[in-house]
């Protein structure tokens, strides 16, 4: 059996479930859906939710249909929260509504949109939270904010999460060396 996928999933009182052709999980944070794979039922019981499979041939879609499900009940109810910082000289953010600028050292500001769910706090213009229900898109808009100036191996300057471990390269030396 897979580990990940008997795990039941303990429901919150305030999500509202739909089996059918797809999982359907509404909560005080949203509404998101679940494919249910071939293979894979989904069984509600007292407060918990149990995901079956119906051989072993189903293990890998057992263990990702469980993920998802997990992700989606907890994304609902609590939601999700990623941390980036902005490490450079004169490297800051703005958020105005849904649009956040960044100033990362090009000769122009960059502006980003949010997209629906994600809402984004800027504390001392270098520290970032978006948070938002859906992890999937939440983890890509972090992504995409952290690709707009990837941290920099030489300078460690840039864009990165909050706790990410860069390892600083050391850059050439000028002097030094054999001559002509």
């Amino acid at each position: 059996m897979s580990r990940v996928g008997k795990k039941p999933i303990p429901l919150p009182a305030n999500v509202k479930i739909n089996i059918g052709d797809q999982l359907e999980v509404q909560g005080p944070k949203g509404k998101l859906t679940v494919p249910i794979p071939g293979g894979i039922s989904i069984e509600q019981g007292k407060g918990v939710l149990e995901i079956k499979r119906e051989g072993d041939k189903f293990a890998a879609l057992h263990g990702l249909t469980r993920a998802l499900a997990a992700n989606a009940v907890t994304g609902v109810s609590t939601g999700f929260v990623r941390e980036l910082e902005i490490v450079g000289i004169g490297y800051r953010a703005d958020v105005a509504g849904k649009v956040v600028t960044f100033n990362l050292g090009y000769s122009h500001p960059i502006t980003f949109i949010l997209p629906d769910g994600v809402d984004c706090k800027i504390e001392k213009q270098t520290a970032i939270a978006i948070s938002g229900y859906d992890k999937e898109v939440l983890g890509q808009v972090a992504a995409n904010m952290r690709s707009l100036r990837p941290p920099d191996p030489y300078k460690n300057k840039g864009v990165r999460y909050k706790g990410e471990v860069l390892r600083k390269k050391v850059g050439k030396s000028g002097a030094g060396g054999k001559g002509k």
